[in-house]
């Protein structure tokens, strides 16, 4: 059955005999005395329906070994080495003086448990919920949207290693692959004399251009024919056969993504080479396909995952978080942010107005259309301006007409919207007087507009004239000292894959906003969660 505390303690307590010496507000004291009303036991009754197999290690334990371990950075076997050697841990978690602790692979199990669960993100969630217990967001009508990029846990592979890796992988797991790569993939022994069975890089003159683009073609062509040689209907057919699918699946993006036909080449006669472009959502790496590109600015590129988070700006408490891709239209800080907020639980319902502080990565014209209809006012700095000659004239100097869908620009010239978004000056810049304020292009000016090209006007517009700048100023930065405590000695990710990292991000900002609480005079008066400096 799974596991209780022992209600009568035992004469070697940790936290009996060592546990004023715990240092006063820190986390570890703070779970030595609460870890079972923070983590009581039915809380995770579902992770265990059987009454047989069930851990004995008690939840509030657990929970509290996955609190700590998130919140220190360590790894399986460092935290069951602390829970056996460090008498804080001892202490906070409930075991005794002589108790070995548990294997590492427990934790595993935990994470497990947890992940295929309906609520994977709860001890997040039970700590949010201690967070609206306390009353500390009462009246808090602010929240501040920000991100960060995360490092993956894998290395970066180049197109050769991706697509040797992809071919290698359908041969371990899709059934009867081994003999399509054995029996079609012939090429690459063909040109380097050894298969796919050899580790390591082909052997080639690397320094040969020629032989490059010889393996390219012969890596892409192989890719082709394991492609053409499997049964891809019947693979997709198969019930419960992810592995098998998401093997095929990858070999088929890793053999368009990064190749193009050779110069002179329709794509039919074998000839390939690597594409002069980065292709969209590009994989990175077959070991995590998840893992991509990512760009905080201009010049630091990162590969690895996007964290989302939802941050009340007083108090620096989290109160949605989210690990996503670092790269698609669909993990934009506007799209997760929006998405993140709108689903905030601890907003106060009966608050009329709402602001949402956000930098210029929140400015798009969907961001400011999803918050329009709502309660939430766009405290966000506007998306920049880029004019096209320094010191010039910028999109704002050009007056619309919504009704009339026309741009007029500086010298009175008015010219129709296109429906994607065109507005082409062209012959009407010949011997204008502003064009050396305005373009450099032979053809004259062209611009494009987009479409909520109103609702950002309006935002840039109010931004700058009213008193929400002010209000940005002063009440944004905390945001940015909440990321820096959660990226803190963790800024790469400790496993592969989205859900995996995500699950991690939640535990860590549990522990982050624990933290933070205690630091707040988190206490219990009566049996209800309170804060002892309000």
């Amino acid at each position: 059955m799974q596991g209780e505390p022992d209600r009568q303690g035992e004469f070697l307590d940790v936290n009996s005999v060592v546990g004023h010496l715990l240092a006063e507000g820190s986390v570890f004291a703070f779970l030595a005395a609460h870890r079972e009303q923070l983590f009581p036991a039915e809380l995770f009754a579902d992770l265990f329906p059987s009454g047989r197999g069930r851990p004995s290690i008690p939840p509030a334990t657990m929970a509290s070994v996955i609190v700590l371990q998130t919140l220190h950075g360590l790894s399986d076997r460092e935290a069951a080495d602390a829970v056996t050697f460090d008498l804080r841990w001892k202490a906070a978690c409930g075991f005794v003086l002589g108790d070995k602790g548990f294997h590492s692979s427990t934790l595993t199990y935990w994470r497990r448990r947890l992940a295929a669960s309906d609520r994977p993100h709860r001890i997040f969630e039970v700590v949010r919920e201690v967070i609206t217990a306390t009353g500390v967001l009462a009246g808090k009508h602010r929240r501040a949207l920000d991100s960060t990029v995360f490092d993956d846990a894998v290395a970066r592979q180049d197109t050769v290693t991706q697509l040797i890796a992809s071919i290698r992988r359908v041969t371990r797991e899709v059934d009867g692959g081994a003999a399509v790569v054995i029996n079609r993939a012939t090429r690459l022994a063909e040109l380097t004399g050894a298969g796919y069975d050899r580790p390591g890089k082909p052997r080639i003159a690397w320094d040969d251009e020629a032989a490059q683009q010889d393996l390219i073609s012969a890596l892409v062509e192989d890719a082709l024919a394991v492609l053409d040689g499997l049964d891809l209907e019947a693979i997709g057919k198969k019930p419960d056969n992810e592995v098998e699918q998401q093997a095929v699946a990858l070999l088929a993006l890793v053999a368009g993504q990064d190749v193009e036909p050779a110069p002179g080449s329709d794509g039919t006669d074998g000839r390939w080479r690597i594409a002069k472009k980065t292709a969209p959502d590009r994989v990175i790496s077959t070991v995590d396909p998840e893992a991509r590109h990512a760009h905080k600015t201009q010049s630091r590129q990162q590969d690895g995952f996007k964290g989302h988070i939802v941050n009340e700006p007083d108090t620096g408490l989290i109160t949605e978080i989210e690990m996503t891709k670092a790269a698609g239209p669909d993990n934009s800080d506007g799209a997760v942010g929006a998405r993140l907020l709108l689903a905030d639980p601890t907003i106060d319902d009966t608050a009329d107005t709402l602001e949402a502080l956000g930098d210029s990565a929140y400015g798009t014209g969907d961001m400011l259309a999803t918050l329009a209809p709502t309660r939430w006012s766009a405290v966000i700095k506007p998306w920049p301006h880029q004019p096209a000659i320094a010191g010039g004239f910028v999109l704002d100097d050009f007056a619309f007409d919504a009704d009339a869908n026309t741009l007029t620009c500086p010298n009175n010239l008015t010219r129709p919207i296109s429906p994607k978004g065109r507005v082409t000056f062209g012959a009407g810049c010949r011997g204008c007087p502003l064009r050396s304020q305005c373009t450099t292009s032979v053809t004259g000016r062209t611009i494009t507009v987009g479409k909520h090209h109103q609702l950002q006007r309006e935002h840039r517009h109010h931004f700058t004239t009213s008193t929400i700048q002010q209000t940005y100023r002063q009440h944004r930065p905390m945001v940015e000292r909440t990321i820096a405590w959660l990226t803190r000695g963790n800024r790469r990710v400790p496993y592969r894959g989205i859900e995996r990292n995500n699950n991690w991000l939640h535990h860590r900002a549990a522990g982050i906003n624990l933290r933070r609480l205690i630091t707040l005079g988190l206490t219990t008066t009566n049996g209800t969660w309170t804060l002892a400096t309000t």
